[in-house]
């Protein structure tokens, strides 16, 4: 049986196609594709938090885009990559803002006994994967980094 999101792409696939929105096409049967790779790579169809992996790491792939194409004076490119960002931003659940960040790590934190940068190793495991899809790893770590003293 399919995930409720690969579900949801497809229904909304159909209805781009409908409506003519051709960006939008493009962009969902990228996605689409790209699941498909990750489903025959493990050879196990896709749940929801493995499909929010997936649309993260496109999401990722389109930032690192966005920031090259400006570097390289390419305004008209990044745009064409902003809009498919904002696609698939829709897919993703609602990101969890600093303080929430803050607050969960401080939780992990205690609960793994962290005292110092050392222990960062101790805490990571514990909290990414409360976080996948609902904040940028980046981020995650800067925090973590910040609050053991790193």
């Amino acid at each position: 049986m399919d995930a409720p999101l690969k579900i949801k792409l497809n229904e909304d696939l159909r209805q781009a196609l409908r409506s003519g929105e051709q960006l939008k096409c493009s962009v969902i049967r990228m996605l689409l594709s790209a699941m498909n790779y990750a489903e025959i790579a493990r050879q196990a169809t896709l749940a929801d938090p493995d499909i929010i992996g997936v649309i993260g790491k496109e999401i990722k792939q389109r930032r690192e885009s966005i920031e090259a194409y400006k570097n390289a004076g390419r305004p008209e490119l990044a745009a064409k990559e902003e809009a498919e960002l904002a696609i698939l931003q829709v897919y993703m659940p609602a990101q969890m803002s600093r303080a929430e960040i803050v607050e969960l790590v401080k939780k992990v934190v205690a609960e793994t006994g962290a005292a110092g940068p050392r222990d960062k190793n101790k805490v990571m495991p514990k909290l990414m994967p409360l976080v996948r899809g609902k904040a940028d790893g980046a981020e995650v770590n800067s925090v973590v980094s910040e609050l053991l003293g790193g």
